[in-house]
């Protein structure tokens, strides 16, 4: 069942503007998600905690997220969507300049708090909002341009970070998050039009979803993919400080070159995946496999832990685009539900890969890390690969 809104979005003046700043604001916000992962060295160092302790940073909000995206669909019913982003806009604002100023690991960990309010309410709000904003015809090129914003900010939010935090320190790295999120709220205010709606999904909408088979499917191969991804890269600086043995300087560049490689990712899965969403998510979990075990195998050699790398970021790239694209064909009249199971799923991932790799680095050490993230991604690959064996007709929903 889809949602009912007034009126098109005919009312925006700059249409296309308004569809950036979703896409900004989406950005915004996951990359506030990300940023302590190019960080957490220094940010462990400086708070005096270990870094499997730090993972919390990571694991707490993405949680908070998880639990918040379905009650935000069902909450907003009667709610101006326009005053919910630019609300939560406000409070990422807040978030950022409470982590900057964070004097200890309790504080910091409240300010991620309220980053898990904002992650679950903008992602899952924020994409269904394209139909309200431009015409039928440009409705696919809407979404797709919103939910680039998390594309973008899971490939590019955590070289970043890292980069800010080695040219300034890490603190600043917040600071500059703060400012970015102020200027969208100030881009939201002036070209995203009020946005009132005449309905929402309910409870009940929402439950019945959990019946539709492919799309359990779908969400058991998310919090695979995104658990076992977070379980190892949570931890990719000391990864590469201490497994590698780079020198610090070269952890920006190293993590924005996995970002390039990401955002290629993204496009080619974006190509393919409308066509063939299972053989594409196969090929995502085939390299989210690969790359940990041979970050294991040959990361203690620069060259090959370059390499590995850059396969690692070509392979979560596409995972957004690709899982995205298998939730609208497993329930193409219930898109926003799918989404808000999606967004809760994924975080969960999140927080579960970062929480577990955490312990596992404490216990038994980095490299251990690395294959159990691995085995995540291939008990992925074989329920991707069974579901290519049973040819799913994409796009009934239920099947």
């Amino acid at each position: 069942m889809s949602l009912s809104y007034c009126t098109p979005a005919a009312s925006a003046h700059h249409p296309w503007a308004a569809v950036a700043a979703m896409a900004l604001a989406t950005f915004c916000v996951v990359t506030t998600e990300m940023l302590p992962v190019g960080l957490l060295t220094p940010i462990a160092d400086t708070l005096q905690t270990s870094t499997g302790t730090a993972g919390l940073l990571i694991s707490l909000p993405a949680l908070l997220a998880a639990l918040f995206a379905p009650l935000a669909v069902i909450a907003a019913r009667d709610i101006d969507r326009h005053r919910i982003l630019c609300g939560l806009l406000g409070l990422l604002v807040i978030a950022n300049l409470a982590s900057a100023l964070a004097p200890s690991l309790a504080w910091m960990l409240a300010a991620r708090v309220l980053v898990g309010f904002c992650m679950g309410g903008i992602w899952a709000i924020a994409g269904g909002l394209a139909a309200r904003l431009v015409p039928g015809p440009s409705i696919g090129l809407a979404t797709s341009i919103i939910f680039g914003g998390v594309a973008a900010a899971s490939v590019l939010g955590v070289p970043l970070g890292a980069l800010i935090g080695d040219l300034a320190g890490w603190r600043w790295a917040f600071s500059a998050m703060a400012l970015l999120s102020a200027l969208v709220l100030a881009l939201h205010l002036g070209v995203v039009p009020p946005l009132p709606a005449s309905g929402s999904a309910s409870l009940r909408q929402l439950v019945e979803q959990l019946g539709n088979r492919r799309l359990q499917a779908g969400l058991l191969l998310t919090l695979l993919l995104v658990a076992g991804h977070f379980m190892a890269f949570t931890f990719v600086r000391p990864l590469l400080l201490s497994v590698a043995h780079f020198d610090a300087q070269w952890i920006g560049a190293l993590l924005f070159a996995y970002g390039i490689a990401g955002i290629a990712g993204n496009f080619l899965a974006g190509l393919s995946a409308a066509r063939c969403s299972v053989p594409t998510v196969a090929a995502i979990a085939l390299g989210l496999w690969l790359a940990p075990w041979l970050f294991a195998s040959v990361g203690d050699s620069q060259l090959g832990a370059a390499a590995v790398l850059l396969l690692w970021g070509l392979a979560y790239g596409g995972v957004s685009v690709g899982l995205m694209t298998w939730m609208m064909q497993a329930a193409p009249r219930a898109v926003e539900s799918a989404t808000a199971w999606y967004v809760a799923v994924f975080n969960v991932g999140i927080a579960l890969g970062a929480w577990a790799g955490g312990r596992v680095v404490d216990a038994f050490g980095l490299p251990r890390t690395l294959w159990l993230a691995g085995g995540l991604a291939a008990l992925a690959l074989l329920l991707a690969c069974g579901m290519a064996l049973r040819r799913p007709r994409q796009g009934v929903a239920g099947d």
